[in-house]
């Protein structure tokens, strides 16, 4: 079949009359975007400012912070220890006020109205004068019911439920959080404070500062396609809450009774309060956590650089920045964690369990003493200079006898005795969750340095030094079976809504001594409270054991004061099972005579009266009326 050839089309041809349709369709176009661009510049000629002055309103709000608040402190019931609360930045607008001549004279008068520190010609005389700036703090930290009243002002109604237009323009409020204390005083340099808005400065808040801190967050704005004004927030990271093992009743009890001491040696004379320092810490010896934390002098969290409770305003004006300062830093210490210091007798259990723990040591053995040792010529003498004769190992803890626990420290050796200190964790950091914690691993001897005269000190708590948080710590292991539990304050963290992030449990770090050493020190300790040199300790009713301490005080030249001591009780509640240890510290009372752990026992005694009771440990044994009615001077009420 023959193929059928298609016709070739031929190319349509460009008329005149399309290019005419094409030029009017250019025409049209080209005069449309004429009127459109004339309309442009009738806006920008007529309304121009009006305008800009909309879109410059709405840049001021977009990218602004949204602050997160910083997590709560509490104790162990949820009390709260450590807040933020929020305040109120007052912030003018000039450019806005400025915007309207309708705007300045309401502005002003309502501004002077509700915040009458404000001085309404200095606002008039910066607005005129910066009628650019969109930023203007004028008021810092109000509080929320003044900024209220403002808003509340704005915001009014007539009769009708219409908006009334004051013409007040140009004021917004910028919020921020402010640390707050409730109890202003509780625990000071245990909670510790911050400065420069969210930064702890000493104790928990330090210590624990990222937790507490959330993440800023921050509101984005701009204009859509339409120039309406919308925005994007991202909301605010709210610190973690932190939960304290501190008990506000019982810390609030030891305060009380640390200031009744300090009132009741306070002498006028003498120019000083009760005493140089006062330190009480209470435990809980089996899993470690603090259940109060005091010194004195101590500071009010909400202020705590002022120094008007100790020094007139002559003798502070006196004083340099770098003194005050000096001041300041001293007060902010917490003693019973960044101190050092010679323990004093309170080691002798120490030196006891040593000996049993390692055998050099028997409940058989007796140790005469004639009231002195002898090295080189050099005596070192025990409190009885006369000597106490014959002792058995219970009895020289009861006697505090420094003869005795002298000759069982040739028994035990250098070896074994510095092999226990460290196992006791001297020389150590606790580990504990607070800033400040010492090295004091030369403060302690070693095989190469330690002479006999040294271990002979050592055994009776001269001659090294620790903290109160690791005496403390040790003394728990030694009555509660030998188990080393790290102190720690902390117990839990929570999130801002109260959801529990993470449980801290009690960490046990080693054995210190064997379950029958601790009975028998528990023994003997309870023998030092029943009828030795601690027994004005003693709450009646209460089976209790524990241990004095008197370390006579060093000069600035590294000699030995005379008449200045640093006086001290370590003791436990409960034969059974102890139920709590507290320790107290008198360093320096203000009295001629010093060298009494009574003032320390005293105080021990008056703490333990409340607390116990309040923590519903009740008395074990019957009561014979031991101590009853005396007060914190050990004398009848």
């Amino acid at each position: 079949m023959a193929k059928v050839r298609k016709k070739r089309r031929e190319p349509r041809k460009f008329t005149r009359k399309m290019k005419t349709k094409l030029m009017v369709l250019f025409l049209v176009v080209f005069a449309g975007l004429c009127i459109l661009i004339g309309r442009l510049m009738y806006i920008q000629y007529t309304s121009g400012e009006k305008y800009e002055r909309k879109v410059l309103s709405l840049q001021s709000y977009d990218s602004i912070t949204i602050p997160f608040q910083r997590g709560n402190i509490v104790d162990t019931n949820g009390t709260v220890l450590a807040t933020s609360v929020a305040v109120y930045n007052v912030i003018l607008d000039s450019y806005i006020i400025n915007s309207d001549e309708e705007y300045l004279e309401p502005t002003l008068e309502a501004l002077v109205k509700y915040f009458p520190e404000l001085d309404k010609a200095e606002l008039e005389n910066y607005i005129k004068t910066n009628p650019e700036n969109r930023y203007y703090r004028v008021l810092k930290k109000q509080s929320y019911d003044t900024v209220k009243e403002f808003q509340d002002m704005l915001n009014e109604e007539d009769k009708d439920g219409r908006k009334v237009n004051y013409n007040v323009k140009g004021v917004w409020f910028e919020t921020e959080y402010q640390r707050n204390y409730p109890f202003d005083s509780l625990a000071g340099s245990l909670i510790g404070f911050t400065s420069d808005g969210n930064v702890g400065t000493i104790g928990l808040e330090n210590y624990y500062n990222d937790t507490l801190n959330g993440v800023d967050g921050r509101e984005y704005g701009y204009l859509n396609s339409d120039s309406d004004f919308e925005k994007t927030v991202v909301e605010a990271e709210d610190g973690d809450t932190i939960v304290c093992s501190i008990d506000a009743n019982i810390q609030s009890i030891v305060e009380k009774k640390i200031k009744e001491f300090c009132n009741a040696y306070k002498d006028n004379e003498r120019k000083g309060d009760g005493a140089e320092n006062v330190e009480v810490l209470i435990m809980d010896p089996n899993n470690g956590e603090i259940l109060a934390m005091a010194d004195y002098p101590t500071f009010d969290l909400n202020n705590p650089r002022d120094l008007s409770d100790y020094y007139s305003k002559e003798e502070l004006k006196k004083m340099s920045e770098e003194e005050k300062y000096e001041i300041l830093d001293g007060i902010w210490q917490n003693y019973c964690v960044t101190t050092t210091y010679e323990p004093g007798s309170v080691q002798k259990p120490f030196t006891v369990a040593t000996g049993l723990d390692t055998g050099t040591l028997n409940k058989n053995m007796t140790f005469v003493c004639n009231g002195y040792e002898m090295f080189s010529g050099q005596k070192v003498r025990c409190v009885n200079r006369n000597g106490h004769g014959t002792e058995t190992i219970e009895k020289a803890l009861m006697d505090s006898c420094n003869d005795a626990l002298m000759q069982m420290s040739y028994k035990i050796g250098k070896e074994k005795f510095l092999q226990y200190q460290s196992i006791y964790g001297f020389g150590q950091r606790t580990g504990i969750d607070l800033p400040g914690e010492p090295n004091t691993s030369g403060l302690v001897f070693n095989m190469d340095n330690m002479t006999r005269i040294d271990l002979a000190t050592n055994s009776f708590g001269q001659n090294y030094n620790c903290t109160m948080v690791q005496m403390a710590s040790a003394f728990c292991s030694l009555i509660n079976g030998g188990t080393y539990y790290q102190p720690h304050v902390v117990t839990k963290i929570t999130d801002s809504d109260g959801n529990t992030i993470s449980n801290i449990s009690p960490t046990v770090l080693k054995q210190t001594v064997s379950a029958s050493t601790s009975e028998t020190v528990k023994k003997y300790l309870y023998s030092v409270v029943d009828e030795g040199t601690g027994s004005t300790a003693k709450v009646d009713g209460y089976s209790m054991g524990g241990k004095t301490g008197t370390a006579q005080m060093y000069d600035e030249n590294g000699k030995r004061k005379k008449n200045s001591y640093l006086v001290s009780f370590l003791g436990y509640v409960g034969i059974e099972k102890p139920q709590l240890v507290i320790y107290c510290i008198v360093d320096q009372p203000n009295v001629k005579d010093q060298a009494h752990s009574t003032y320390a026992q005293n105080l021990a005694r008056e703490i333990l009266e409340e607390v116990l009771p309040y923590m519903n440990i009740y008395p074990d044994e019957e009561q014979k009326g031991t101590n009853k009615g005396l007060g914190i001077k050990g004398k009848e009420n």
